[in-house]
């Protein structure tokens, strides 16, 4: 566990609580650890590199935190404080209706796509953690979008219930597709255009895709 986790606050690497200072030093050093990872591949990220960026030495990032994959953790954690508060409320509370519900849909999608962009460092090595079996990468990833998945889910069940999708339909699971659809096209979106595709169509195809898939209907002309 993490201690973005315990709601005892943030503590040392010895389990100390540190004072104002400290706190700013322990931000200062998972700020640059996100900095640093921007242009310096998980494998080679080193504790020298992100205690130079901070301006500090590697023996007081050891008095924070054992290695940089605790430090990536913590970061993790955090990004999922952040996605929690973003994604979800995009789904909305009202009905996908016409070009509103379209642009409700537009807008989840849009939120997804800068969410992935702000964040795209440490998404990244969560992915590989993921990859690679990481029981921990997997856990944190897996809560960052059970919220959204969920309140998905409870979009797609109002409509099944107006009748707009085969009795059959079952709604976690198209809420699941569709949430790994936008995770993976959003982590992808910069290579897209290395192939001609540009970032807007893109965009509007992911929309159109989640209105319907969702409300069961045509999107609105």
């Amino acid at each position: 566990m993490t201690d973005a986790d315990s709601t005892s606050g943030p503590t040392t690497a010895d389990g100390r609580t540190p004072g104002t200072r400290g706190q700013a030093t322990r931000q200062r050093l998972l700020d640059e650890t996100a900095s640093v990872l921007r242009n310096v591949p998980y494998r080679d990220l080193a504790v020298v590199d992100i205690a130079r960026a901070a301006g500090t030495s590697a023996a007081t990032f050891y008095q924070y935190f054992g290695s940089v994959e605790e430090a990536v953790l913590v970061l993790a954690a955090d990004v999922v404080v952040d996605g929690t508060e973003r994604l979800v409320p995009r789904v909305g509370g009202g009905a996908w209706r016409g070009w509103a519900g379209m642009e409700a849909a537009a807008g989840v999608v849009d939120e997804f796509l800068a969410f992935y962009r702000d964040h795209r460092p440490v998404l990244r090595v969560m992915d590989l953690g993921t990859e690679e079996g990481d029981a921990r990468f997997q856990q944190v990833r897996s809560r960052l979008f059970i919220a959204f998945t969920d309140a998905l889910t409870a979009r797609v069940a109002a409509e099944i219930e107006e009748g707009r999708h085969p009795p059959d339909a079952e709604p976690r699971s198209i809420a699941g597709a569709m949430t790994s659809m936008l995770a993976h096209v959003a982590a992808h979106q910069y290579g897209f255009e290395t192939h001609g595709i540009r970032l807007g169509d893109t965009r509007t195809a992911m929309a159109r895709i989640l209105f319907t898939t969702v409300t069961g209907g045509p999107v609105p002309r």
